[in-house]
């Protein structure tokens, strides 16, 4: 993405588990982050409140930001159901009349808005949305998987927001360490920013064009030339409210491998649905998938976010004796564990 002097918006919000799209721009551009504004964590650096990020200060509004000499605002929350809170207008307009061009990924659209829209125009100004749908996505899926030589591989979680999107991030610069024509494919708003605004938010789509959507940037990236395409993986196959598009995401991408994301500290979902028998659900992902083809649970990404070391060496080994196959953290040199075990099982197969 282009460099950029940005001030995330996370107003209430800031922690390691609400305030997704912030942390992770936090973790992989924080030298474009100049401050981060949050009242109630005033005063504090990102590494203090998520233990990453360093020094970049948290404000407690935009006036105190504009000292750092921002040149974007960013919404940093995806909230439930994705729609901009009505609190937060006063601080999208000001910032938009300070001249700070406006990313969000929410489904609210910005651009829509007739108030956003006549203050961006006066001041000359983006409104841009990470969530759009360019029309060449409102396709059927045509089953391309059936001649693709490339490899691809889909997160997928025991639950949603467990670090699916870093999960793929991860495995797929640890393959451009080994020198692989490694693709990453975001479906979603932040994985789309980090990614120089490529991929497709398809929880956007009209769910009859999930699938074709996700094929579709799939075999841009095999058009690209890449032989392992990473999948960033969406909302979970066991949660009620999200399960159509991680559903969508398994049929579009027909991958040939898959990689478990879970965090052991939570063992239940948002509507009391067990998450600790992680055996059942690898089960159940590659059972979808089997009328179609073969495609393994090849590891298991751990996300130890509220997690002391011994608290995950002991759900590293209970995970491991439970499904008896590789766990790791992928933001340690672990992920090397879960590379080697994707490559080994490609190997095995023809």
């Amino acid at each position: 993405m282009p460099s950029r002097r940005i001030v995330i918006l996370a107003e209430g919000t800031f922690s390691p588990l609400e305030s997704k799209t912030a942390n992770q721009v936090i973790r992989y551009i924080p030298e474009q982050v100049v401050a981060v504004i949050d009242s109630k964590q005033e005063g504090r650096t990102a590494q203090q409140v998520l233990g990453f990020g360093g020094d970049i200060p948290v404000v407690p509004n935009l006036h105190s930001a504009l000292a750092h000499a921002p040149d974007t605002l960013l919404i940093g929350i995806a909230p439930t159901g994705g729609r901009l809170p009505d609190e937060w207008r006063h601080i999208i307009t000001e910032a938009i009349n300070n001249k700070l061009d406006i990313i969000s990924g929410l489904h609210t659209y910005l651009s829509d808005d007739k108030e956003f829209s006549y203050h961006a125009s006066i001041k000359n100004v983006r409104l841009i949305n990470l969530r759009g749908i360019p029309p060449e996505y409102e396709v059927v899926a045509k089953g391309c998987w059936k001649e693709r030589e490339a490899r691809t591989i889909l997160t997928v979680g025991t639950d949603c927001n467990v670090g699916k999107m870093t999960a793929s991030l991860e495995l797929h610069r640890e393959f451009l360490r080994r020198g692989m024509k490694s693709d990453f494919v975001a479906t979603g708003q932040t994985g789309i920013l980090l990614s120089g605004h490529r991929g497709v938010a398809v929880d956007s789509v009209v769910s009859d064009y999930v699938a074709g959507a996700i094929e579709y940037e799939v075999e841009r990236s095999v058009a690209r030339g890449a032989k392992y395409i990473h999948v960033e993986g969406q909302g979970s196959l066991t949660h009620q409210g999200y399960s159509s598009v991680t559903l969508g995401l398994l049929h579009g991408v027909m991958p040939d491998a898959m990689i478990m994301v879970h965090h052991p500290a939570r063992h239940a979902d948002d509507y009391g649905f067990s998450l600790d028998n992680v055996k059942r659900l690898i089960d159940l992902h590659e059972t979808m998938l089997r009328p179609f083809k073969e495609s393994k649970v090849i590891g298991i990404a751990i996300n130890t976010v509220m997690m002391t070391a011994q608290q995950v060496e002991v759900a590293k080994r209970e995970l491991q004796e439970q499904t008896a196959l590789p766990v790791a953290d992928v933001l340690t040199p672990g992920v090397r564990i879960l590379a080697d075990a994707l490559l080994e099982y490609f190997q095995s197969k023809p």
